[in-house]
């Protein structure tokens, strides 16, 4: 009898934890080493949530909670619907879990049955199409193409539904692409989903705030009502707040639903950690004025990793309206071969050339569904992306 589920066989580890494991080594072995595949910001959590953390731990709020989060949370979450998405929810009908990830993977864990389908555009978050194996799904994976800047057509939603479709996955901001749909985009894919009612909507807005230029975000409950009774909005405050480590995400959806999500997390994990729900309490009633700074800064990495990215030998980077990535095509350099003499046959091979040979960490095009490709995460210092940027218009111009 082996000791392993079958079930892990379905599912492959993180890649995006694996290439920052490899830079990790490479660094303790005393190489010089940018890691640029880290979606976490630099920015430290602003002072005033940290404080309302201590405050909370000062008055002993270091108890268990309620399993899926503080009613003081939830009516937060309530509130910031309401006031940024224009949607109306009740707390009974919102979650929270400990990160954006647990939410997906409690709605997954409590809908899935065997052979329902979950569809996916490509390029995806590499987490996405492992949750729905793990929950005994089948990922649909449908290519959204550079022609289309990495968005989705109508069309290719229309053609994916079948009648065992169980949800439709969207994330608006992308990761790995940046790429944001616009308010017309997204009701071009909610008409397509008013002629399905069986088809479900789960959408990650994580990157809501993290928007540039003139880009206005939305969502697809706000853009299309009809939809908000089969729809589970995902959001949380690791990116637009800098609490990574907090470790607290949250979701709005039917009551149905969220009971079912929350038996899933009460016998998983239980309630995320009460420190955390109080600084998410201040992260989303307190001031929020510091997230236009931040997002000038990512808008400024933003202009200058697209600028280098696209004066380098053989590369195509778009300019993404949101999150902090860029996705560049290196279709122009694949079966060359590097200075050191590795034959780059895929976008593996070329992030894994980069790293050895010029010491940039970056993660495959492969790994998010979509090739040939790479992610540059750009929430590091500007000098740090330049230094990055020149090592790799170096590598690519080594190739021959």
């Amino acid at each position: 009898m082996s000791l392993l589920s079958k079930t892990l066989d379905r599912v492959k580890p993180s890649p995006t934890i694996a290439m920052t494991t490899k830079a990790l080594e490479l660094k303790a072995a005393g190489r010089d080493v940018i890691g640029l595949s880290a979606g976490e910001p630099d920015f430290d959590t602003p002072q005033n949530i940290k404080d309302a953390a201590i405050a909370a731990i000062n008055a002993g709020q270091t108890k268990y909670t309620a399993v899926d989060g503080t009613p003081a949370l939830k009516q937060a979450i309530c509130a910031k619907f309401q006031r940024e998405n224009g949607l109306s929810y009740e707390p009974s009908q919102v979650t929270v879990g400990t990160g954006g990830k647990q939410i997906l993977y409690n709605a997954f864990m409590a809908t899935l049955n065997p052979g329902d389908e979950v569809i996916i555009p490509a390029p995806y978050w590499v987490s996405y199409p492992d949750m729905v194996l793990l929950a005994g799904g089948t990922p649909v994976v449908v290519e959204a193409t550079l022609e289309n800047r990495f968005k989705l057509t109508p069309e290719q939603l229309e053609a994916a539904i079948t009648p065992k479709t169980k949800w439709f996955l969207f994330n608006s901001p992308s990761n790995p692409t940046g790429a944001g749909y616009t308010r017309d985009e997204v009701k071009a894919l909610t008409d397509v989903l008013m002629r399905h009612p069986h088809v479900w909507v789960m959408t990650d807005d994580m990157y809501e705030h993290l928007v540039f230029d003139d880009f206005v975000f939305a969502t697809p409950a706000e853009v299309e009502p009809q939809l908000y009774d089969r729809t589970l909005t995902v959001n949380g405050v690791s990116k637009a707040y800098a609490m990574t480590g907090w470790r607290i995400g949250y979701g709005a959806g039917p009551v149905q639903l969220i009971k079912a999500m929350a038996k899933v997390q009460s016998q998983s994990t239980s309630n995320p950690c009460s420190i955390s729900q109080a600084a998410a309490v201040e992260a989303l009633n307190g001031p929020q004025d510091f997230i236009e700074g931040n997002k000038a800064v990512f808008q400024r990495r933003r202009d200058l990793v697209v600028g280098m990215l696209n004066a380098a030998t053989g590369v195509t980077c778009p300019v993404p309206e949101g999150a902090f990535y860029v996705y560049p095509d290196i279709s122009a350099c694949i079966g060359k071969t590097s200075k050191a003499g590795t034959l780059i046959d895929s976008d593996e091979a070329f992030a894994t050339a980069l790293l050895e040979e010029h010491g940039v960490a970056v993660v495959f095009g492969a790994a998010f569904g979509l090739s040939p490709n790479f992610r540059v995460s750009y929430a590091t210092a500007d000098e740090v992306l330049k230094d990055a940027c020149t090592r790799i218009q170096a590598f690519c111009a080594e190739l021959n």
